[in-house]
């Protein structure tokens, strides 16, 4: 039977812990900066820049966001066992997982080696699942998992051959996650990003006109900024998402709904 008994705001995220991987840069820091506003205690995970990492850090803390960031490399699986087991001894919970970071080697699949695939596959989708794998042993029931993906994981897109396939890859990781660890009350999903005017626009070979695309006016009359992705994963975090499950939400002002 339904519960209707008022909880408060399905928006409030007070006592949660979140951890966001790629958290320190473009959409990733906006999804941390969001959920630190509604309330949730932000952990960032990062593998290179300590500098961009630290900023985004002490960005949160002066919005009076507690929070704190962890190095890993989430491909890795012993880095991934590490990086939980910092979760683990640091808030001895985790209520939130968001798996942002993402990497790939922009070519044809003509012109792709299997380094190239591995290194894609193993950040985009291997690393997903073994946090989740991991991070599940730490969650309450109520918990959530959000994945990040692309239009690339449906749409065949120039150069984007192993990326693309390591977002359609996580896009079944979440309907496979969402089943499994469903009767444990984690809800899986996966929140899909258009083209987002971020740095990681630059990875784009110019000929794709890409930065064209992320600067011009979806159908919703203005370009997709990573605030808007950042609130969809806020709410799939909340409350009101609990009986939305292994779904893929887009978020692009309609720009796939265009032919050209």
């Amino acid at each position: 039977m339904p519960n209707n008994e008022s909880t408060g705001s399905s928006n409030d995220l007070s006592g949660k812990i979140a951890l966001v991987t790629g958290g320190s840069r473009g959409i990733g820091k906006a999804i941390a900066l969001e959920l630190g506003k509604r309330g949730a205690t932000i952990a960032i995970n990062y593998l290179k820049n300590h500098k961009a990492a630290q900023a985004t850090v002490d960005e949160l803390e002066a919005a009076n966001i507690s929070a704190t960031r962890i190095k890993a490399h989430v491909g890795d699986e012993i880095a991934v066992e590490s990086l939980v087991e910092k979760i683990d001894e640091r808030f001895g919970h985790l209520d939130i997982l968001v798996n942002n970071a993402a990497s790939g080697v922009m070519r044809p699949a003509a012109e792709l080696s299997a380094k190239h695939w591995d290194w894609t596959l193993d950040i985009n989708a291997r690393g997903p699942w073994l946090l989740a794998k991991a991070a599940a042993r730490l969650m309450p029931e109520g918990s959530r998992i959000i994945n990040l993906s692309s239009p690339g994981s449906t749409r065949v897109l120039p150069a984007y051959f192993a990326v693309g396939v390591s977002k359609a890859a996580i896009e079944a990781v979440t309907r496979y996650l969402a089943v499994e660890l469903g009767p444990k009350g984690i809800a899986v999903n996966t929140v899909s990003a258009g083209f987002v005017m971020t740095a990681a626009i630059d990875a784009f070979p110019d000929e794709l006109r890409v930065k064209d695309i992320a600067s011009r006016p979806t159908p919703a009359g203005r370009v997709i900024f990573p605030e808007d992705v950042a609130k969809v994963v806020a709410m799939m975090c909340g409350t009101d998402a609990e009986m939305i499950r292994g779904q893929v939400i887009m978020v692009d002002g309609g720009e796939t709904l265009r032919h050209e």
